[in-house]
């Protein structure tokens, strides 16, 4: 086989496959049954190889389409990439930027990131998604975000391909009852909360259970929600349970049955900007980067001066 495999007759082997006869890929990829014929003789010609065998009305593939089918269901799945990877590119050259976020952060540096960028540059626009953690690195993936604010964590590596800046440590605080024990201490070793019962986020169970890991125990759980802001500390104040929570969620658990104790022997997880490591991002992205480092600078000298 001398020649490059020619894309678009692998594509109409793929759609024959899915659809199960000629005719039907023809339907579904817009062409004529003549033109999916054509592609399929002609891959054959090119390759030496038998891929399909009519049957009846419809077709079946050889062995070795199948396994040319599975090669091109790849390619298809990297053409699909690097066409929303260009329409990103586009955007964000024309000054439109996609932002994923953590909830958390929409509540602190995403607006005083976005408050800064639009007094400085009006001309770039920010569309915003939030984003758990588990979800940013997949959207970046599938070029469907630019810019994404996660958080680097043992639990959650950055995936290959893309690059990641430090934006700033968020330290970890445990949830007590106003009338718990502990709740007056300068900060709290998690193993002195080993018996007892636990409420925890489901967007945060991972790091949750890795942080009660490190303390040497296996927390019992209480009760598991996806209502953070409102429902723990509300569930903690009665003395239902106790719970975790960071310097970034911090400011919305407005509770007066609470308090917020350091954790301590425990190194705060880092709050990252993740981006495509190619191309280069373009000055749009790196405007709203900077924005959020920006906001970063202070929020961490603000948290720094509470922990005091």
């Amino acid at each position: 086989m001398k020649a490059m495999l020619d894309v678009r007759r692998l594509l109409a082997l793929r759609a024959v496959a899915q659809h199960g006869s000629i005719a039907a890929a023809a339907r579904a990829l817009g062409y004529s049954q003549p033109a999916v014929s054509h592609h399929i003789h002609r891959l054959e010609a090119e390759t030496g190889v038998r891929l399909v065998v009519r049957d009846g009305r419809g077709v079946t593939l050889t062995d070795a389409g199948h396994a040319l089918v599975t090669r091109a269901d790849s390619i298809a799945a990297e053409l699909a990439a690097a066409e929303a990877q260009l329409a990103a590119f586009a955007r964000t050259a024309a000054g439109h930027v996609r932002l994923a976020a953590l909830p958390s952060s929409n509540a602190t540096l995403v607006p005083a990131a976005l408050a800064d960028l639009a007094a400085r540059r009006p001309d770039i626009t920010v569309s915003l998604v939030e984003a758990g953690p588990d979800q940013a690195f997949p959207l970046l993936q599938r070029a469907e975000c630019d810019l994404a604010i996660t958080f680097d964590h043992p639990t959650l590596p950055a995936p290959a391909g893309l690059v990641t800046v430090p934006l700033l440590d968020d330290h970890l605080f445990v949830i007590l009852p106003t009338g718990h024990p502990l709740a007056g201490q300068e900060e709290v070793d998690l193993s002195q909360l080993a018996t007892q019962p636990w409420i925890i986020s489901e967007r945060c169970r991972a790091q949750t259970l890795h942080a009660c890991a490190l303390a040497g125990f296996s927390p019992t759980i209480a009760l598991a929600t996806d209502d953070y802001q409102q429902a723990v500390p509300r569930l903690v104040a009665p003395g239902i349970g106790v719970s975790l929570t960071t310097a970034c969620v911090s400011p919305g658990l407005h509770h007066p049955g609470v308090a917020l104790v350091p954790v301590a022997g425990i190194a705060p997880r880092r709050i990252i900007a993740a981006l495509p490591a190619n191309p280069r991002p373009t000055p749009a992205v790196s405007a709203v980067l900077d924005a959020l480092q920006k906001a970063a600078s202070h929020e961490a000298r603000s948290t720094d001066d509470e922990i005091r």
